[in-house]
């Protein structure tokens, strides 16, 4: 390529200048908001199911309501990444926001849980926007090595709506009416302003620069994608119901797997219009750390789910009461969180921070796996504690490192595919956990009543004539008399009878679920520990000064003169030395003119990969 005048060169985007810190709290400020509305609302909608179920007469079709939120939100996650990275992200974050204000409204006024569900999955359309695209924008706005600084940020948002949405949810659950309306239908109005908030906040905050790209929209990648994920989160959800191996779950197994196979087929046709494109998959770092998510994200959800049941069942707390003895939990994910963040800024090193965090997390979970039904729960919340601290130093390290070494012009794609690996590991985890613990509950408690019948306390309470002036506690002694173990089952679907029972007849109930939980316990340290021998082949990934916009400025500039970008073949965030040297000097004299006359060591910082050639 021959040197030309400035005045015959295409024009380029001028580098674009780094934010400060004022302008990057400004914009996060509007993004929070929206992280916020969806988390807000998971901890609510999950507090309250029971009662909203029980008003609609539909108990039994509450697992459904969950599914329909779940598969859209996974779904529209992908999408959302690679058309904002096409179109821009504000308008399609904006959207996300649109539309989950509209499917909130919507559910308040559900009549019954068939049109909940489909209220929801509505609602998840929108959901799936708002966690992928908040952190690609960060990803955007944020040089790598600041990038840490702000996750302590997200995870505030995390931390306290796992706090306040049981609290907020348990009083709407308990309310019968608030200004006429019934009090359950407010889980889902409280979003409608909150959601306006987040949207004015996020039009007058978000502004952020965009680099367009010439781009087909991969709608055959979008269809087989579809095909292939919702029959294996719909048997995720049900197989419980359906059983594991009964004919709706074998089909939804063929159907998936061929899905799943057609989707790479299309993405690989498709090449660069593909909505994840297989060539992310040759990056080291990117490979290990979505196969490492999918399975961090079994064992991670599986224990955080287990955790709230455990505090309400065997130690009979409240929604309201669990979400407040959580806050070790979240303490220590902010603490790990804020010190990773300020540790990978001085370092500019990610690698060891996820293992360490996933390695707390194996640690937490074996000894959680140790606990019982009359653990000390301030020792339980002791190992929450630990267990927080692992999650502090996983969750946001791992993204950081896929977006670290990835184009910046992939930023939103690659983002949303790390949430998305994350999420299906996670509903797999939760799906197996769950069937695990009930699959094992009904003979721990049969054997934890048989070992209660050598204890004096319970035989006491058995002839007590102030427990059996009790009607609960008369039916369920009289059942025991008569062998009637039936009540076993019952409390499955309603463990509500455990409180119900005289403290000294409902314990082996609470001995029986605690060893169940225990095995799950342990079952995600395995899960987990198998994570962390992923984890250990990943490359040491260097955190560049440069933001993603930056850096799309200056390879928007490189393309602009005809050269080539180099990028990244090591997967380890730099730029590999046989690929730069592809750019030819030519490039370096073309973009010295383009500069406009300075010398190649005048030019930014990123003009690094041009300076070493």
């Amino acid at each position: 390529m021959s040197t030309s005048p400035a005045a015959a060169l295409p024009p380029a985007p001028a580098p674009a200048e780094g934010l400060t810190h004022r302008q990057i709290l400004t914009i996060l400020s509007g993004l929070m908001t929206g992280m916020f509305l969806a988390a807000l609302d998971q901890n609510i909608v999950g507090t309250a199911i029971k009662t909203i179920a029980d008003e609609l007469h539909g108990l039994s079709a509450q697992a459904w309501v969950t599914t329909a939120y779940l598969i859209t939100s996974t779904i529209a996650t992908p999408l959302y990444g690679k058309l904002s990275d096409i179109y821009g992200r504000k308008k399609f974050f904006m959207a996300a926001i649109t539309i989950f204000i509209l499917g909130s409204a919507m559910c308040s006024f559900a009549g019954s849980m068939y049109q909940l569900a489909a209220f929801r999955a509505i609602q998840g359309i929108g959901a799936g926007g708002l966690f992928s695209l908040a952190l690609a924008i960060i990803g955007d706005i944020v040089p790598p090595r600041e990038r840490a600084k702000y996750q302590g940020y997200f995870l505030a948002v995390f931390g306290t709506s796992s706090v306040l949405g049981p609290i907020i949810g348990g009083f709407f659950a308990q309310a019968d009416s608030i200004l006429g309306i019934t009090g359950w239908r407010w889980v889902f109005l409280v979003n409608v302003p909150v959601g306006l908030v987040a949207l004015l906040i996020v039009a007058r905050t978000l502004h952020v620069a965009h680099f367009p790209r010439a781009s087909a929209i991969d709608w055959w990648g979008a269809f087989t994608l579809v095909v292939g994920v919702v029959p294996l989160l719909l048997v995720a959800e049900q197989g419980r119901e359906w059983g594991w191996t009964s004919t709706s779950s074998l089909i939804a197994y063929a159907v998936g797997l061929v899905g799943l196979v057609a989707f790479v087929s299309v993405e690989t046709r498709m090449g660069e219009a593909a909505l994840i494109p297989m060539r992310i998959f040759r990056n080291r770092t990117i490979a290990i750390a979505l196969g490492g998510g999918v399975v961090i994200g079994s064992g991670m959800f599986g224990g955080m789910l287990v955790i709230p049941l455990y505090l309400q069942i065997v130690h009979g707390a409240t929604p309201m009461t669990s979400g407040f003895q959580m806050l070790p939990m979240v303490m220590g994910m902010m603490i790990a969180s804020v010190v990773s963040g300020q540790l990978m800024t001085k370092t500019g090193k990610v690698r060891i921070f996820p293992i360490a965090g996933v390695s707390l997390m194996v640690v937490g979970l074996v000894l959680l796996s140790r606990i019982s039904a009359d653990t000390d729960i301030r020792a339980v919340m002791a190992l929450m504690f630990l267990f927080g601290l692992g999650l502090g130093n996983t969750m946001q390290p791992l993204t950081l490192a896929v977006q670290a070494v990835v184009d910046p012009r992939d930023m939103g794609m690659a983002t949303s595919a790390a949430t998305f690996f994350r999420q299906m590991g996670g509903t797999l985890g939760v799906a197996v956990f769950l069937s695990v613990l009930f699959n094992t509950v009904g003979e721990n408690i049969q054997k934890a009543f048989g070992a209660a019948a050598q204890d004096p306390a319970f035989l006491a309470a058995l002839r007590d004539p102030a427990v059996l002036a009790n009607p609960t506690n008369k039916a369920f002694v009289t059942a025991l008399a008569a062998k009637d173990t039936s009540s076993f089952g019952n409390v499955l679907g309603d463990s509500s009878v455990i409180g119900a029972l005289d403290p000294r007849l409902a314990h082996p109930f609470k001995v029986g679920f605690a060893t169940s939980m225990d095995l799950v316990f342990l079952l995600g340290a395995i899960v987990c520990a198998a994570g962390l021998l992923v984890l250990v082949f990943m490359p040491e990934v260097h955190l560049s000064s440069r933001s993603a916009q930056q850096r799309a400025a200056d390879d928007a500039t490189a393309r602009a003169v005809g050269g080539d970008v180099a990028e990244d073949t090591n997967g380890t965030g730099e730029v590999d030395v046989a690929a730069e040297r592809t750019l030819t000097r030519d490039l370096v004299d073309a973009v010295t003119v383009e500069a406009g006359g300075h010398s190649i060591d005048e030019l930014p910082d990123s003009a690094e990969r041009y300076r070493r050639v």
